[in-house]
C-alpha cells in the first residue's frame, strides 16, 4: 500500500492536480446541504536557494550513478533547523530497516554503507538530531542538481459506508480478475518491470480503463468499499492514493490504496492548460476542481482522460509509503527510486521557504520521475491542504549519504568526481 498512488502533482505548472475537502456540486444536492469550507493555496515566502555545483545534466541518465555525482556542501553549512532535523530523524530511523535490507536501484548503496547510521540513529537524541546528520553525512549532489517539487497530503472527502441519498458514487475495491505480472520471473532483461492485466480466454490483455469501470465494467468482479458523494472528489482521491473518508454521523475512517489499474495516468491539468479551459487565477488544485464542477459533463470527459483508475480498502493504519512504513507530515518525500536510494535524507534548497529543509524518501509516485523531482507530504487538514494544494518549487537538490560512500563512488571512477566537503 502506498500513500503516494501516483505520483505529485505539479499544481502552478498544470501537469496534474491533487485532491482535498473539496466542495462538490450543488446540483441534485438535498437542500440542507452546507459544502465544505473554501481553503486557499497558501501563498508562498520566497527563498533563495543554494547554487548548485556546476555539474552536467541528467538527461538520458537512467540511474543517480549513470547521471552523474558529485560532492555538495558541508552538511554542517546546510540550513536545516532543529525542528525539521527532529522530525527527519525520526521518519530516518522508522526507514531504517528498509535500508538495511533493500536493494538500492539508483546504484549509489548497499545495504551494508546504512549499518552505522542505522545503528547510531537509535541511540541519537531528539535534541542533538542536526548534530546525527552533520556526523554521519556528506552531502551530494546528482547531475545539475536542479530539483522541483510538489506537495500531496491525506485529502478528506465526503463518503459513506453504505448507499443511501446524494451518496452514489462508488469506490472499488481491488477487482477480482485484476492480474499482476512480474516480468523478471520471465527474462533477465525485464527484472524490476511489472503489468497489471487481466486475461482473456487465453490471453493477458490490459485492464479495463477509467471510462469502461465507470460504466460499469467491474460491477461483477469489484466490491464496492463505500460510497462518495461526488465524482470529483473521489477522482483526485484516487490521485493522492489514500485519504480519510468523513461520514455522514460524523465520523471520519481512513482509506487506503490497495490496488491500480495498470494504466498510465495522465494529468489532466496539462490538458486544461493545453486546451486554454483555465483562465488567471485558476492555475491551483482549487481552480481545477472548480472548473469542472461548473463543466460537470465536460469535466466527466476529461477526467476519462486519465485511464488510471486507483481501487482502494478500508483501513485502520495511518498513510502508508512505498517502504511499507508511515509517511511523516513535514519530513516525507516522494521520490524516483533510480535517482535516489528510498530511506535515504535530502535537503531540499528551494525558492519557498515551507519546500525548503530536510526530508526523508519514503515513498515513490508515477509522476515522480528523474533526478531531483520530489513530492513532499504535508499530512491531513486545512493547513496541509492549503501547502499542498499550491506547492509548487524550484530550486537545489543535495543527497545525504553515509560517510564513504562518494568517496568510495568517486573513486570507483578514477577519481572523477570532487572529494566530499567535511
Amino acid at each position: 500500500m502506498r500513500m503516494r498512488a501516483l505520483g505529485g502533482i505539479a499544481l502552478a505548472l498544470l501537469l496534474g492536480a491533487c485532491g482535498g475537502r473539496i466542495v462538490p456540486p450543488t446540483r441534485g444536492a438535498p437542500s440542507h446541504y452546507v459544502p465544505p469550507r473554501y481553503t486557499p493555496p497558501r501563498q508562498p515566502v520566497a527563498a533563495t536557494p543554494i547554487a548548485p555545483v556546476a555539474a552536467p545534466s541528467a538527461a538520458g541518465a537512467v540511474t543517480a550513478l549513470s547521471a552523474g555525482i558529485v560532492a555538495g556542501p558541508r552538511v554542517s553549512g546546510l540550513p536545516m533547523s532543529d525542528a525539521q532535523a527532529r522530525r527527519a530523524l525520526a521518519a530516518f530511523r522508522t526507514t531504517c530497516p528498509a535500508l538495511l535490507r533493500r536493494t538500492d536501484a539508483s546504484g549509489l548503496t548497499q545495504p551494508a554503507d546504512w549499518q552505522a547510521s542505522c545503528g547510531a540513529a537509535q541511540s541519537a537524541s531528539d535534541s542533538n538530531a542536526r548534530d546525527f546528520f552533520v556526523q554521519w553525512f556528506d552531502s551530494a549532489q546528482v547531475a545539475d542538481g536542479q530539483a522541483y517539487a510538489t506537495g500531496y497530503y491525506e485529502p478528506e472527502i465526503e463518503g459513506s459506508l453504505d448507499r443511501r441519498s446524494g451518496y452514489d458514487v462508488p469506490i472499488y475495491g481491488r477487482p477480482a480478475d485484476l492480474v499482476d505480472v512480474d516480468l523478471g520471473q520471465f527474462s533477465d532483461a525485464l527484472k524490476g518491470k511489472s503489468i497489471r492485466g487481466r486475461v482473456d480466454r487465453t490471453r493477458l490483455v490490459p485492464y479495463y480503463d477509467r471510462t469502461a469501470i465507470e460504466q460499469g465494467a467491474i460491477n461483477q468482479t469489484a466490491p464496492i468499499v463505500a460510497w462518495a458523494r461526488d465524482p470529483v472528489a473521489l477522482f483526485f482521491l484516487q490521485i493522492q492514493g489514500s485519504g480519510r473518508l468523513l461520514l455522514p454521523d460524523g465520523r471520519s475512517v481512513r482509506i487506503g490504496y490497495e490496488s491500480q489499474n495498470g494504466r498510465d495516468y495522465t494529468g489532466i491539468g496539462a490538458l486544461m492548460k493545453q486546451r486554454g479551459l483555465l483562465g488567471p487565477g485558476q492555475t491551483s488544485m482549487q481552480g481545477i476542481v472548480a472548473w469542472l464542477h461548473a463543466h460537470p459533463d465536460e469535466g466527466r470527459d476529461l477526467m476519462r482522460e486519465n485511464k488510471s483508475f486507483v481501487f482502494f480498502k478500508i483501513s485502520d493504519t495511518p498513510p502508508m509509503g512505498a517502504l511499507g512504513y508511515p509517511v511523516t507530515p513535514g519530513a516525507s518525500v516522494a521520490a524516483d527510486p533510480k535517482f535516489v536510494p528510498l530511506g535515504a535524507p535530502i535537503f531540499l534548497s528551494m525558492d519557498r521557504t515551507d519546500a525548503t529543509g530536510l526530508w526523508i524518501a519514503q515513498d515513490t509516485g508515477g509522476a515522480i520521475k528523474g533526478a531531483n523531482r520530489v513530492d513532499t507530504f504535508w499530512g491531513a487538514g486545512d493547513e496541509a491542504e492549503a501547502i499542498a494544494g499550491g506547492m509548487s518549487a524550484h530550486g537545489t537538490a543535495f543527497l545525504l549519504l553515509p560517510r564513504g560512500v562518494l568517496d568510495r563512488i568517486t573513486a570507483g571512477r578514477g577519481g572523477g568526481g570532487a572529494s566530499p566537503q567535511r
